[in-house]
């Protein structure tokens, strides 16, 4: 169903679909309206979009709408409610499910669909190099069902994407400049490779990865250039804020283990990232804070 003919992107900019249309896949929508695509995104509150998007109430555990006869870019970006399998199930596996069917239903044969996983489907803790090739194999209920919900996608439509994306910060997503700049954030006594991508550039891979004339490979990571050591992070950011941090067992703790992701198959397919590490992305974010509240 899902169509590989690299000379479609050829053509002029077709309608986007976004289903799970939050804070990422709003600013995906906003990229790709301004590379001329038409844009729906469905949500349960619509009427928050920005324009140019198109909203459209839609709610991902329930039967979908019905998917615009022109649409030729599918992305599918869900967030579960809560870090449980049930809700994990109903955003990922269940929405997958569902969006299968109403392709089916409406008749609709998209170019493209992409589908937004995590690097959480992956349970390796010894600070090695992860890559697309490495085994997915979750530690956790919420990864199991992440990592079900992209097998039931490759079965069910061959030629779609997965992007395990890593820890996304970002306008609005401050955990880590939070905890510093309120004294909660201490160092850790024992190394913790971590791995993040500011969520301009998860936006930017998105809309690289369903809109390049090359004909894109089956799972991408998407993350900086730069793992890097937590601690390093927090060392940084303290910098940054003028604050002072404390020495503790690990209580700010990375949720994504302890692995070293590599983008190179996404840089190779030509991708760049606005933000290559982390210093260019928060250093942005710190600069939004300072623009808003000057």
């Amino acid at each position: 169903m899902v169509g590989t003919d690299a000379s479609a992107h050829t053509e002029e900019p077709g309608s986007v679909l976004i289903i799970g249309c939050g804070d990422l896949g709003t600013e995906a929508g906003l990229q790709f309206a301004a590379a001329g695509h038409r844009v729906v995104g469905w949500r349960r509150s619509p009427e928050v979009l920005p324009e140019p998007i198109v909203g459209a109430p839609a709610d991902l555990a329930r039967e979908l709408p019905t998917i615009p006869p022109d649409t030729r870019i599918v992305v599918l970006t869900a967030a579960a409610t809560a870090r449980t399998r049930e809700a994990y199930e109903t955003a990922y596996s269940g929405a997958v499910e569902r969006l299968v069917h109403a392709l089916e239903r409406d008749g609709v044969s998209p170019e493209r669909v992409l589908f937004v996983s995590s690097t959480a489907v992956y349970s390796n803790d010894d600070g090695a190099v992860v890559d697309e090739q490495t085994p997915a194999v979750p530690a956790s209920e919420t990864g199991e069902v992440l990592r079900a919900a992209e097998q039931l996608l490759h079965e069910r439509l061959p030629g779609a994407i997965v992007l395990r994306l890593a820890g996304i910060y970002g306008p609005g997503r401050t955990r880590l400049i939070d905890q510093v700049r309120n004294g909660a954030a201490e160092l850790s006594a024992s190394p913790r490779m971590t791995n993040r991508i500011h969520r301009d550039d998860a936006a930017a891979a998105v809309v690289h990865l369903t809109t390049t004339a090359v004909d894109p490979e089956p799972i991408y990571v998407g993350v900086d250039n730069e793992p890097v050591d937590l601690c390093d992070v927090l060392q940084f950011l303290a910098e940054r804020l003028g604050r002072q941090l404390g020495e503790g067992a690990a209580t700010t703790r990375s949720r994504g283990g302890n692995k070293k992701c590599s983008n190179a198959l996404l840089r190779a397919s030509g991708f760049e990232l606005t933000y290559p590490t982390y210093r260019e992305g928060y250093d942005a974010v710190l600069a939004g804070e300072g623009q808003r509240h000057g």
